[in-house]
Order: C-alpha cells, then structure tokens, then sequence
C-alpha cells in the first residue's frame, strides 16, 4: 500500500519540491512531480534548472523521448512509466494513479485555500487506510 508524506507550511512549495526531488535523486530514486496545471509544470521545470545553486535536477516531461533515462519526471496527467516508486503531487486535487506507487509526497503551502484542499486530500487518504506521516517544514528541515 502506498505510504504518503504531507509537508506541510511550506514557504515555496515549487522550491520544496525541488529539493525533495534533489533527495530522492542522491536516493537513487526515480520520482514523478506531477503538475496538471501547464503553469505550474513550467514553473517547476524551469526552477529545476537552476536548484540547487551548484547544480540542477535532471528531469524531463513524462513523455519525453529521454524518459525511461531520466531521474525525475514532470507529468501533466497519469501516463508515467509504471516503475517509478515515487510520486510528488502539485495539484489541489488527489492524483488518480496514485495507488501505483510506493510513496506519494504532498507539499502544503501556507494558503488558506491550498491547506483546506490539503486537508480534503488528507481526510481521503485516512479514510482509505494510507499510513500517512506529516512533515512541518515550519520546524524541521523536511
């Protein structure tokens, strides 16, 4: 079953996402960020290139011909290649292929309107059986 990770009061939720994808490439894992909203997907993919500072995230769109080769992918719907143990879900709503994977990350901002959408997802998830651990990135480093 998929475990599931809230971080939640997060001052920049794309910088966030950059550096759990950051982590989860010195893991040695794959991941999906998945962005269904067209800005959101280009903004995340333009800060990629630059975080960290020394360096970037090697990722691409799911569908991109580099795709089998690429660490971290940037989806827009749920066509991902079934092997990625990871998901990382930019969008205000539950991603709807994510029982596929092992781990599914959501990144919270500080909005009122983005936590109430949060807290719907978290109710959902709970409701279902998901273990489910909460992260505050007010106190800890993530």
């Amino acid at each position: 079953m998929t475990s599931i990770d809230f971080y939640f009061n997060a001052s920049d939720r794309l910088q966030v996402a950059c550096r759990l994808a950051g982590k989860a490439l010195a893991q040695g894992q794959r991941m999906v960020v998945y962005a269904p909203d067209p800005e959101v997907a280009s903004r995340v993919d333009r800060l990629m290139w630059t975080w960290p500072a020394t360096g970037f995230v090697p990722h691409c769109p799911a569908g991109d011909a580099l795709a089998a080769e690429t660490p971290v992918l940037i989806a827009q719907d749920d066509r991902t290649p079934a092997d990625i143990p990871v998901l990382l879900n930019l969008s205000g709503e539950c991603p709807p292929h994510f029982a596929s994977f092992e781990r599914l990350l959501e990144v919270v901002g500080a909005d009122d309107a983005e936590r109430e959408a949060a807290r719907a997802r978290f109710r959902l998830y709970k409701s279902r059986g998901y273990a489910i651990a909460s992260h505050d990135l007010a106190r800890d480093d993530g």
